[in-house]
């Protein structure tokens, strides 16, 4: 009897809770706080063509998604360029004054007789250069960043004019091939191959800075250089790549832009170096450095473009609303990077962040 009372009673087995939904997922699921600024720039751009579409017929039409890419294909490629700069807690003012110095050259040697190809890899090589020196000025003198590119922005819009002050035409059959040249998509839609081109810079700078040693070495330096040279990372190797990544690109965007206006002319691309910078910005990088992608600062170029074209859509509104919606747009996208970083935009963290 007392073994039947001291027997451990059997207790029911509960039912497992039940697995959460999908849509709980979804609800409950929350971005890390990296990816904010772009989720907020690529929300920006659906908005816009959402009020484009709302307010005039065939805005949101596929071809005028395709003629964002088309019209901004070289500033896409200066955009890439200058990401890395800005993610080093750096600043390139010369990418406008090389992209016009690159339709100069390419003018002018072409004009001589120059192979098309020899002419590209001397464009190319002439940005590198340029792009490699402010580096070691910026690294190895401590000449700050703003002025050793400032000097550069003269120095490449003064050769320019040493060159040939009038418009130099391109007649050249390749680069006349290139420019007129177009690929065939689905549905009857067209891209040019300058789109093709910047978009494998977008892809090929992603996976740089998201899977080398290079990449997160960017990250490191922007985040703290102090910290980087204590981990015992390149800083001098790195900090002059990514100004010799930026010379390169505004050497590339200045042929593509060869390939858009056919022609050299030492005016072309006045200013290009701030569109890169806003693009970047409202793209989601920080200008402190340290945080930001490849894919917003693309983003940030197309919302340029979009602006542009609501605008162009518009008919009535000056040329002038697009610079004053960019400045708005950028001093708002400054403020939320310093609420979303606790009020360190003006300031270095001293947490070397990681990838």
């Amino acid at each position: 009897m007392s073994d039947l009372l001291t027997a451990p009673q059997s207790s029911t087995p509960t039912a497992p809770a039940p697995a959460p939904s999908t849509w709980d997922r979804l609800r409950r699921y929350s971005p890390p706080s990296r990816f904010l600024p772009v989720i907020a720039t690529v929300a920006l751009f659906v908005g816009l063509f959402g009020l484009g579409e709302f307010r005039y017929s065939g805005f949101a039409d596929p071809q005028v998604f395709l003629s964002l890419l088309i019209d901004n294909s070289f500033l896409i490629v200066l955009a890439v360029g200058m990401t890395f700069v800005i993610l080093t807690g750096g600043i390139d003012l010369s990418v406008g004054s090389v992209v016009a110095l690159s339709t100069m050259i390419a003018a002018r040697t072409l004009q001589l007789g120059w192979p098309p190809l020899l002419v590209m890899a001397v464009v190319l090589m002439c940005g590198t250069l340029l792009g490699a020196t402010m580096g070691v000025l910026i690294h190895y003198l401590q000449i700050q960043p703003f002025v050793a590119t400032l000097a550069g922005m003269f120095l490449a819009r003064g050769l320019c004019y040493m060159i040939g002050v009038e418009s130099i035409p391109i007649t050249d059959d390749t680069f006349s091939s290139v420019a007129f040249a177009v690929v065939e998509l689905p549905g009857g839609y067209t891209i040019t191959w300058s789109v093709v081109i910047a978009l494998v810079v977008v892809a090929i700078a992603a996976y740089v800075l998201a899977c080398t040693r290079f990449g997160r070495s960017v990250y490191g330096i922007g985040g703290n250089e102090a910290s980087a040279l204590l981990m015992g990372l390149n800083v001098s190797a790195v900090k002059v790549g990514v100004y010799a990544i930026s010379g390169f690109c505004a050497a590339l965007g200045g042929l593509l832009f060869s390939f858009y206006a056919l022609s050299g002319y030492s005016l072309h691309a006045v200013g290009m170096e701030l569109d890169a910078i806003a693009a970047v910005v409202i793209g989601g990088t920080l200008l402190t450095g340290g945080r930001g992608y490849v894919v917003g600062s693309l983003i940030g170029v197309l919302i340029l473009g979009a602006i542009q074209t609501f605008i162009a859509f518009d008919g009535t509104l000056s040329s002038w609303w697009t610079r004053i919606t960019i400045g708005t747009l950028l001093l708002v996208f400054v403020v939320a990077q310093r609420l979303l970083t606790g009020g360190k935009v003006g300031g270095r963290s001293i947490r070397v962040r990681r990838r």
